[in-house]
């Protein structure tokens, strides 16, 4: 491999982990929002990744394949969920965002950017006699420049955008990697007679003792 070409080896693996680092950032941001919302699919999705992501990690820094190669399956599989949630906050199919398929219909929480977004004025009205004051119905929100639905969507979007890059980039590594195992073996990494030979073991001859009391021609015979 020449020097240039080494140099290339190295700033695609330089990259790829760039790319792997910033997925795990956005995750971990994505997740405390999720966390703080009551988001239990999401947090569930968001654990599986930073998981995923961590292993890709590990084996672009050990040049492993095959743990980027679960890297690559899973990145697939994550781009169809955050295509899922953008359909959700969207309404896009006959879903609703009003829906608790999110919580696993075991809440009624929403978005924790439902009332915290930017320019969000929250407040709480007062109940009525047959209501409880955590109930969503008394809960009013005003005054947000971006509603809630749309930053849910943007963060999907850049989870998809990072994972597409880092998935052409994982493909790119496996394919280098799987070129350096077939000119390692060209070479000589599968060459049986040279392994033979580098591995062969010598070992020391005893010396013949002859006594003097032999005759010559015996002192022959055993020799030979």
């Amino acid at each position: 491999m020449g020097i240039w070409s080494l140099r290339n080896h190295y700033a695609v693996h330089g990259l790829q982990h760039f790319l792997i680092l910033q997925q795990k950032l956005s995750a971990l941001e994505r997740q405390i929002f999720d966390f703080l919302g009551f988001q239990w699919a999401p947090i569930l999705g968001n654990f599986l990744h930073i998981i995923v992501v961590i292993l890709g990690l590990f084996g672009t820094i050990q040049y492993r394949p095959r743990y980027i190669m679960v890297y690559t399956v899973w990145t697939a599989l994550w781009v169809t969920w955050n295509v899922f949630i953008i359909c959700f906050y969207l309404e896009v199919g006959g879903l609703s965002k009003d829906t608790d398929l999110m919580t696993f219909n075991i809440s009624v929480h929403r978005s924790w950017w439902r009332e915290h977004g930017p320019g969000c004025v929250r407040r709480v009205l007062p109940p009525s006699a047959h209501g409880m004051m955590d109930d969503y119905t008394y809960v009013s929100v005003t005054g947000c420049i971006v509603d809630f639905q749309y930053l849910e969507v943007i963060h999907s979007a850049i989870q998809i955008l990072l994972s597409l890059v880092g998935f052409v980039y994982a493909c790119y590594v496996i394919s280098i990697s799987m070129e350096e195992e077939d000119t390692f073996d060209f070479i000589g990494g599968l060459d049986t007679h040279s392994y033979y030979q580098d591995h062969v073991e010598l070992k020391p001859v005893k010396p013949v003792e002859i006594s003097n009391d032999i005759e010559p021609e015996m002192r022959l015979l055993n020799l030979t």
